[in-house]
């Protein structure tokens, strides 16, 4: 452990603070976490830590879901503007004209990798990991997958008996891996399985030998027997698979599978943000009242 590191443990205690982060950071971030996962772990421990103050070591919607789900609770953001492009890729304008055309038949399924705003117009949320279950738990026949429709596609070949409407938006991150790319890595490594995430093109999704979010990879290769793995998400993910699984090897496709957003998160900016200890995230009640019932629903369908 480094200087640093030891500053926020000593931060943290200080505070009432826990420190909360996504796979997706650096590792020296992970390795000081106390929790560490992907958006639908996030969500469900946010509900259930006793601190008072919430370190939300990922970007910005995720500190946005924090807050939703504890009003109550002081939420801080090392880097308010490590934003993710795909949370801002859908519109109001046309949840509301797609709801004048489907009226109650239609439910608007929010992925969570989205902004409050968005939350706040949609019925229900998802993540990579209960997507489906939720999905095939809700009573509409008619769903309107945002932002992703890389993820909403994926979701929808297992769910053919409802009606998708897809949004035009993506991951720049997975959206930009190619078949050729992960081709490549199978030439280099042939022996090795391919873990894709369901954010990535379904040109890429057809190679994996297992499609899944950032834990259900880590959970896959923790557990599979082989003993090389092309790992098809964004590379922060390495620290989490290298650290269960020392023996195995992993390998990526491409140098840029990397989101520069999430890597804005550094040592420094915890500890700034512990030192100032601010009023963190704000939001107008109504509006949290609107943002977080979606956010509440996506808990209770998908447990």
């Amino acid at each position: 452990m480094n200087e640093k590191q030891a500053q926020i443990l000593r931060l943290k205690q200080e505070k009432n603070a826990v420190i909360m982060a996504h796979y997706y950071v650096d590792d020296d971030i992970q390795e000081i976490a106390d929790y560490v996962g992907d958006s639908y772990y996030l969500s469900e421990m946010a509900t259930k830590v006793k601190e008072q103050t919430i370190v939300l070591c990922g970007v910005s919607f995720m500190g946005e879901s924090a807050k939703l789900l504890n009003p109550e609770k002081k939420v801080l953001l090392p880097e308010p503007e490590a934003d993710c492009p795909m949370a801002h890729m859908a519109a109001v304008e046309k949840i509301k004209e797609v709801r004048d055309i489907y009226k109650d038949d239609v439910a608007v399924v929010c992925y969570v990798n989205s902004t409050a705003e968005l939350k706040a117009h949609s019925d229900v949320c998802v993540t990579s990991s209960n997507a489906l279950k939720v999905v095939k738990a809700l009573p509409n026949p008619v769903i309107y997958f945002i932002p992703d429709q890389h993820l909403g596609t994926y979701i929808s070949h297992q769910v053919p008996e409802k009606k998708f409407i897809f949004n035009d938006g993506g991951c720049p991150i997975h959206t930009k891996i190619t078949k050729e790319d992960v081709q490549s890595a199978l030439d280099r490594h042939p022996g090795a399985k391919v873990l894709v995430h369901p954010e990535c093109r379904e040109e890429v999704t057809a190679l994996a030998d297992y499609i899944g979010s950032t834990s259900g990879i880590i959970d896959y290769a923790t557990a599979n027997d082989a003993q090389e793995f092309i790992i098809v998400t964004e590379l922060g993910v390495m620290y989490e698979l290298k650290r269960r699984n020392p023996e195995k090897a992993f390998y990526s496709t491409a140098a840029y599978q990397i989101c520069e957003d999430m890597k804005k998160v550094t040592l420094d900016k915890i500890i700034s943000v512990l030192e100032q200890d601010g009023e963190g995230l704000q939001m107008e009640a109504d509006f949290m009242d609107k943002a977080h019932a979606p956010l509440k629903r996506m808990l209770e369908l998908s447990r």
